[in-house]
């Protein structure tokens, strides 16, 4: 099963400019979905987790994977992302299939930025210093350079005077929008986000989920596995609901939330809404 979002008809601005920048250097590039899965299997222990899933990703646009809790989100993610193997099928970024054993995994993973549930900051390295360790490890900046951006990222996020703080001096709701920050800071082709606000108290919420809203108008790519529902009403151009496996739905919010085909999918939409969560 494929599924594929109409892009926005929103011109982008300046910062979406930028983070396109290295898709508009290649313009064979220019109608190939950042990210393709295409028959995708994945077992653990014999338990089929993955079962012939397929989505399309394209550029600067928003996918929200929902579905209930072992649907297979996180482990479409992670293989996304090479932290797992695939047993089966194939999963291309820009066309490049990176399931390829070949593939230098290393490489891909300097593409991809994730985020998890858990900030994994590291606690004996300041903010600015947790934001630059990869663009100066990595990918070679000089600090001069990483630092500069790191502070602007920090400052459009509301968190410049942190720079200097250590991890344990921030709140759950800071300490996610860092790890946000330094997902980014490497100017990734595609950000991967799974359930960054499961962690959180309500009140912090919000002030993660508006960083996502800053990043799809500066035009990154994203795929986001999320419980919160009106966040992805509000934030995707593309929603696909996983149910044992499969990408059982899909389409744009209005077609997901508002008129759903598929019996299964208005049966979690319905236990979500009693729920007070849509």
């Amino acid at each position: 099963m494929s599924a594929q979002a109409p892009e926005s008809g929103d011109a982008p601005g300046p910062a979406a400019m930028e983070a396109g920048a290295a898709l508009r250097k290649e313009p064979g590039l220019a109608q190939e979905p950042v990210l393709r899965v295409e028959s995708v299997r994945k077992s653990y222990g014999g338990s089929l987790v993955l079962r012939d899933i397929g989505l399309e990703v394209p550029p600067h646009s928003v996918t929200v994977l929902i579905g209930a809790s072992g649907s297979g989100k996180s482990t479409l993610l992670r293989c996304a992302n090479l932290l797992e193997d695939v047993d089966d099928g194939a999963i291309f970024l820009d066309g490049e299939e990176i399931t390829d054993p070949r593939t230098d995994q290393d490489a891909v993973r300097r593409r991809i930025g994730v985020v998890f549930q858990a900030y994994n900051l590291f606690p004996h390295m300041t903010v600015l210093d947790n934001i630059t360790l990869a663009p100066r490890r990595v990918h070679k900046e000089p600090r001069a350079a990483a630092e500069a951006r790191g502070r602007e990222l920090l400052d459009r996020l509301g968190l410049a005077d942190r720079a200097g703080e250590y991890p344990d001096r921030l709140s759950g709701g800071q300490q996610q929008r860092v790890a946000l920050v330094r997902a980014v800071a490497t100017r990734p082709r595609l950000l991967l986000l799974d359930e960054i606000t499961a962690a959180l108290d309500p009140e912090l919420v919000g002030e993660v989920l508006a960083v996502v809203r800053d990043l799809k108008e500066q035009g990154m790519t994203m795929v986001v596995a999320t419980h919160e529902m009106a966040f992805a009403r509000e934030v995707a151009d593309q929603v696909c609901f996983l149910d044992g496996g499969v990408v059982l739905e899909s389409g744009t919010p209005q077609e997901v939330f508002g008129a759903p085909r598929r019996p299964r999918t208005r049966e979690f939409l319905r236990r979500i809404t009693e729920a007070g969560r849509l």
